[in-house]
């Protein structure tokens, strides 16, 4: 039972996985040292979410980046 959950979260959901864990580890990394390094964390966590959700989604990276980043900053 607890194995299909699990499966059936990281063949649905396994770039917002990845993306949340690789924020906290991330954060992880910052909160030894405070209130603000918590909210890092926070940043961090929602961050690694909202680029696993776009991978999830089959975004393109590449203009993902385009509408961040000015023009021709990336090559």
């Amino acid at each position: 039972m607890f194995y299909e959950i699990m499966q059936n979260l990281w063949e649905n959901y396994r770039g917002r996985l990845v993306g949340s864990l690789f924020g906290f580890i991330i954060g992880a990394m910052f909160l030894i040292l405070g209130f603000f390094k918590t909210i890092f964390l926070l940043i961090c966590i929602i961050g690694g979410y909202l680029l696993g959700k776009r991978i999830d989604n089959k975004e393109d990276l590449m203009d993902i980046l385009d509408r961040l980043l000015p023009p021709g900053h990336h090559r």
